[in-house]
């Protein structure tokens, strides 16, 4: 089963390219993405790899967490699940 992390404090000139060499030592990666400003196009300075199994995405979550990439100390580890919104009406 496949199993996402969640990569924290990327430098903005982080590349998919760049972050996926760097998984890609840990094991097979299903998808990776970095999270984009909608409206300024730049990077917001984390992002997402899904790793194929989990050992693998464990393996990288324990030697990545905290090293140093492009300057930055990462932070990686298991996503956790967007929260759901409430469909109910707010009172203002």
């Amino acid at each position: 089963m496949a199993t996402k992390l969640y990569v924290g404090n990327l430098s903005y000139s982080t590349q998919e390219e760049d972050l996926r060499s760097l998984f890609a030592q840990y094991g097979e990666i299903v998808s990776l993405n970095i999270v984009m400003d909608r409206d300024t196009g730049r990077s917001k300075g984390f992002g997402f790899v899904e790793m194929a199994d989990d050992a693998a995405a464990q393996a990288a979550a324990s030697a990545l967490d905290g090293g140093e990439f492009e300057g930055r100390n990462l932070k990686v580890n298991e996503a956790r699940p967007k929260p759901a919104y409430d469909s109910r009406p707010r009172r203002y």
